[in-house]
C-alpha cells in the first residue's frame, strides 16, 4: 500500500485544512478569471448612451451616442470662436465641410472662417467677428473680433439625452470684452436622426449695437455634395469691403453637389437667400445615404422668424439681426442691448438620415416652440 509515513500524515484535522485550502484557492482563483474578464468585456464594449466627455488639454468636448461619434466642441488656437465639428449622422455620415481644419480633397476652400457651426456676427460696435481667421491681413485684425472659450460650466451624459455648459467671452479688436456668452448644448438622439438644441444667453459688458449687416448669426458649412448644383459662383462683399471668389458647382462625377434648401414657406433651392421662414432644410445624397439638416427658429428669438442666409456654395445660416439688408424695404433692426442687458437665442439643429416632409418639419417646429426653457 502506498501513503505517508504515519510521522508525516497530516491527520484527519489537517487533511480537512488542506481540502479548504485548495477550496479556497480554487474559489479565489475563479473570482480573479471573473473578474478579469469583466473588465476585458467593459472595456471593449462601447460606452452606451449620450456621452459627454471634457479633454481640456486638448480643447475640446467629445459627444459620442453608444461609442459613435456625433460631434465635439473644440476651441482650437486656429478658430477665433469655438465651434462644434465634425457633424455627423446616425449612419456615420459627416455633413460638414473638413476645410480649413481637416482639408478633403476635392472641396472647396473659400471663406476659412467658415469651420463646423458657430455663432457670432459680422458688425458688434463695429467690429467683425464673423470673418475673422488667420487669413485676415495684419493692418485689418484691429477691426476684428475674437470669440474666446474660457471655461466649462458642466457637462451631463444619459441614455438618450446629453448636455454641455460653456463660457466664452467676445472680445474685439482693441482687447475690450463686450459680451459674455453661456450656451447650453443639448445633444438628443430620436430613431433615424440625431438633435442639437443651442440655448445661448448674451450678456452686454457695456453698451453694444448688434448693427443689421448680412453676415451671421447662426452658421454651418457642409459638405461639397450638401452644396447646390446650380451654384454659379461669384464675388461676395462683407461689410468692410473684402472680396471673396466662389467658383460654380464643380462636376464631381464621385460626389457631385445634390444640395436642395426648403423653407416653412414653400421656398426652395437657391430662391431661399434672404427670405425668411421658421424652418429651412437642405437635403442631398451621397452614395446610398440620403440626408437632411434642419434649422428650426424658435418663436423667442429676436427678430424671429429669421432670415435665411444660405448660399449654394455651402453656406446654411440663420441670420435674424439684418431685415433691412436683406430687405431694403423693412426697418433696420439694429439690435441694442445696455450694460447688463442679456438676450437670448434658442435654435434646434437635427440631422436626419433620410428625407423629410413640410409636415414633418411643421410638427418639429411645433414641438420646439411648445417646449420650456
Amino acid at each position: 500500500m502506498f501513503g505517508c509515513p504515519r510521522s508525516l500524515a497530516f491527520g484527519d484535522r489537517g487533511n480537512d485544512i488542506l481540502r479548504e485550502f485548495f477550496m479556497s484557492y480554487k474559489r479565489i482563483s475563479m473570482l480573479v478569471v471573473i473578474a478579469l474578464l469583466a473588465s476585458c468585456t467593459a472595456f471593449a464594449a462601447p460606452t452606451k448612451g449620450v456621452q459627454v466627455v471634457a479633454d481640456e488639454a486638448n480643447r475640446r468636448v467629445d459627444i459620442t451616442i453608444d461609442g459613435q461619434p456625433f460631434t465635439s466642441y473644440i476651441w482650437p488656437a486656429t478658430l477665433k470662436k469655438p465651434v462644434l465639428y465634425p457633424l455627423i449622422t446616425d449612419e456615420g455620415v459627416t455633413v460638414t465641410r473638413g476645410y480649413p481644419l481637416a482639408p478633403r480633397p476635392g472641396e472647396r476652400v473659400d471663406h476659412p472662417h467658415h469651420a463646423g457651426l458657430w455663432f457670432n456676427y459680422e458688425n458688434v460696435n463695429g467690429f467683425d467677428f464673423w470673418n475673422n481667421s488667420d487669413a485676415i491681413k495684419p493692418d485689418n485684425r484691429a477691426r476684428m473680433g475674437t470669440i474666446l472659450h474660457t471655461k466649462i460650466l458642466s457637462t451631463k451624459s444619459g441614455r438618450n439625452r446629453g448636455e454641455l455648459v460653456v463660457e466664452s467671452v467676445w472680445v474685439t479688436g482693441a482687447n475690450q470684452q463686450i459680451l459674455t456668452q453661456t450656451t447650453r448644448y443639448i445633444f438628443t438622439r430620436q430613431p433615424h436622426a440625431r438633435v442639437i438644441d443651442l440655448d445661448i444667453t448674451l450678456k452686454a459688458l457695456g453698451r453694444v449695437v448688434f448693427k443689421d449687416e448680412k453676415d451671421g448669426l447662426l452658421g454651418l458649412r457642409v459638405a461639397n455634395w450638401l452644396e447646390s448644383p446650380t451654384e454659379k459662383g461669384g464675388v461676395f462683399m462683407d461689410a468692410s469691403g473684402r472680396s471673396t471668389k466662389v467658383d460654380a458647382a464643380p462636376p464631381d462625377a464621385v460626389n457631385p453637389a445634390t444640395g436642395v434648401y426648403l423653407t416653412s414657406e414653400g421656398v426652395k433651392g437657391d430662391a431661399v437667400w434672404s427670405t425668411r421662414g421658421r424652418w429651412c432644410t437642405l437635403t442631398g445624397h451621397t452614395g446610398s445615404h440620403t440626408v437632411a439638416i434642419a434649422i428650426v427658429d424658435h418663436p423667442g428669438n429676436p427678430g424671429y422668424p429669421t432670415t435665411w442666409h444660405a448660399r449654394g456654395y455651402g453656406l446654411f445660416a440663420a441670420n435674424p439681426l439684418g431685415p433691412s439688408i436683406f430687405n431694403p424695404r423693412l426697418p433696420p433692426l439694429n439690435l441694442t442691448l445696455e450694460k447688463d442687458q442679456t438676450t437670448t437665442f434658442r435654435y434646434r439643429v437635427i440631422l436626419f438620415s433620410h428625407a423629410v416632409t413640410a409636415k414633418e418639419m411643421n410638427r418639429e417646429a411645433d414641438a420646439f416652440a411648445g417646449e420650456a426653457k
